[in-house]
């Protein structure tokens, strides 16, 4: 879920708001659904599976691996039918349509194991008719000369707005989840369901452990029959979940119809004279030439991991093998530069989305499960919001931008947001409890909050001459990344491991795993502090890949290079379970190191053929 070189003639901060097609803001609107399910799965998904099915962190991080490769990968399908069909909008309704169906199914509780992989996959198969289109659309838009000169400041204005939806999307899981907890007379605790599912397999040693958290959530007095309790709180709080995968259900309903009203203000691409169209049937030898260079790397890769990571890198290579050979000489230049983007969007992704996976771990096992009123601001969405309200008010009273009535509006957010922040501020218990949900709001927020900074920054260099280069920043934003997982290294340092806290039989073979101790859980501002670096990178890489990739496709490939993107990312999706593999069988700043080595070799690798991606782009 660009900031590249920004028009030297907007030079005031609301202006990049201005001068843009109407279509900006429909993809803008339709996309927030999306990105509310996303980042519901991103919050709850592997919580959810291992609550629900008692998976261990390996299996619930594979398919949450599958899961989000499977969702890049089949934009490659959606960018070549909407390529080959020239039906664009047509192919993004189907795909909400798809993704309303997935999100439906996994709403209804009590499903089989079987039914919520298929549930997974039928969301799948819509985000692949959806995303790589949408993005594709938003790029036609600026084919105009009319607006070519603020494309990159369109991508900026659609990639920061989209993340207004996943804000509130794990608020929105915590809440219904929280609710339907007490409802039933339990309270939350994200170390039970495993706890439960021990003491259902009767693995569990430490009985006494789950018999004090069990009294310390029953609203109902002390519990009794922990094999009742087990199982009911099983039932509960995986069914609150249910309820939240209703909810994005409902915001994909809502961004549908928003886009099916207004898409008439979306350009109807049609061939153009002299424009070659994309067909399958051009160089009849590109696809089994493809097939088999894929099904080669898959084998060799299979001797090192498994076949299944080496099918998903396969399909990597047999789409880079193929789009090379149907090239014409003069579009090849280009190709290879994207495939060269491509490869280092592939390590970034693995990092990145770990804040869905390993890092969710973390927040679950390793933070306080209670914080004090300062730091539960937030962790609640009513207090965020007033926080987020009192500063912009007072942007807009120090600011410089003069729409009328600025000073006005300013102040009365300033003292509206202070007061109920000061107000909630107090209500606030000397201890207060937090979910492992909410840190995923972090992320979008920060792209809201920072987007304008950032911005803002490579305007003042612009001026000066001193902006880089689209491909230079994608560098920088991997140095940025290894950073952000730096921090995650200082914080585990002295932290007891999950490798640690296994109990291992005879035969090696793990039996039991204590629940980690209260003094091996940190602040979360660890976290914070991770997410915060990280959308610094992801600012600088991901939004101006968009744009990139938007700018340098020939036109043919529109559609399909932007499904390219998205397979990379897939490709790093998959290889999230390497978090998942490594997460209890080695120390836990060693996990994070492996992610700050692959993010600065990638950022070596860019700098090495910068010249050439930069080129590319004139």
């Amino acid at each position: 879920m660009a900031i590249t070189e920004i028009a030297t003639n907007h030079k005031k901060p609301n202006s990049i708001l201005k001068g843009h097609p109407k279509g900006l803001y429909v993809a803008f609107f339709a996309n927030m659904g999306e990105r509310f399910g996303f980042y519901t799965m991103m919050a709850i998904l592997v919580l959810f599976l291992q609550a629900k099915f008692g998976l261990a962190a390996e299996t619930a991080g594979d398919i949450y691996s599958w899961f989000y490769f499977a969702i890049y990968a089949l934009a490659l399908v959606g960018g070549i039918l909407a390529d080959a069909t020239k039906k664009y909008t047509m192919v993004i309704a189907m795909g909400q349509i798809i993704m309303f169906v997935g999100y439906v199914m996994m709403a209804v509780p009590g499903m089989p194991y079987s039914v919520t992989i298929v549930s997974l996959f039928t969301i799948a198969i819509g985000n692949g008719f959806f995303k790589g289109n949408l993005q594709a659309v938003v790029g036609q838009l600026y084919d105009d000369p009319k607006y070519n000169k603020v494309r990159d400041n369109a991508f900026l204005i659609f990639y920061m707005g989209i993340n207004v939806g996943a804000f509130f999307a794990p608020f929105a899981a915590m809440g219904i989840r929280n609710w339907w907890l007490k409802a039933n007379g339990f309270l939350h605790d994200g170390s039970l369901p495993a706890l439960c599912h021990q003491y259902k397999d009767g693995t569990l040693q430490e009985i006494g452990v789950l018999q004090n958290l069990a009294d310390a959530v029953s609203l109902k007095g002390p519990v009794a029959d922990l094999g009742a309790f087990a199982d009911s709180y099983i039932e509960v709080f995986s069914r609150g979940y249910n309820f939240a995968f209703g909810i994005a259900a409902i915001a994909m309903v809502l961004s549908l119809m928003a886009y099916l009203i207004f898409n008439k203000h979306l350009p109807k691409r049609e061939k153009v004279a002299g424009e070659s169209a994309l067909t399958l049937r051009e160089k009849p030898l590109a696809i089994p030439v493809a097939l088999v260079a894929g099904a080669i790397t898959a084998v060799l890769i299979s001797f090192v991991k498994d076949l299944k990571t080496g099918a998903a890198i396969g399909l990597f290579i047999s789409f880079v093998t193929w789009i090379v050979m149907i090239a014409t000489k003069e579009e090849k230049q280009r190709v290879v530069s994207l495939l060269l983007v491509f490869f280092v969007v592939i390590f970034f992704w693995m990092g990145f989305h770990q804040n869905g996976l390993t890092m969710t771990f973390f927040a679950r096992d390793y933070t306080v499960k209670t914080v004090d009123p300062y730091t539960f601001m937030f962790f609640t969405l009513k207090n965020i919001l007033s926080v987020i309200v009192f500063i912009a008010g007072v942007v807009l009273l120090l600011g410089k931008n003069s729409f009328k009535n600025r000073r006005i509006i300013g102040a009365m957010m300033t003292i509206i947001g202070g007061g109920l922040g000061y107000w909630f501020f107090t209500m606030g218990n000397s201890s207060n409890p937090i979910s492992p949900e909410v840190f995923q709001s972090f992320n979008p927020l920060f792209i809201v909050s920072l987007t304008f900074v950032v911005m803002a920054a490579f305007a003042w260099l612009n001026k000066r001459g001193m902006e880089p280069s689209t491909p230079k920043k994608i560098g920088i934003g991997m140095i940025i990344a290894g950073l952000g997982f730096v921090v995650m290294v200082i914080a585990s340092i002295k932290l007891v491991s999950p490798v640690d806290l296994q109990v291992l039989n005879d035969a090696g073979e793990v039996v039991n795993v204590h629940p980690v101790p209260d003094s091996s859980r940190v602040l979360p501002y660890w976290l914070m502090s991770s997410y915060l670096i990280l959308t610094f990178a992801e600012l600088f890489l991901s939004p101006m890949g968009l744009s990139f990739v938007s700018k340098v496709a020939p036109k043919r490939f529109q559609g399909v290079m932007q499904g390219g993107w998205l397979l990379a990312t897939a490709v790093g999706n998959k290889l999230l379970s390497v978090g998942s593999f490594f997460w209890e069988k080695i120390e836990l700043w060693q996990l994070w190191t492996i992610f700050v080595v692959t993010c600065l070799l990638s950022a070596t690798f860019i700098f090495s053929i910068l010249k050439r991606l930069e080129r590319a782009t004139k």
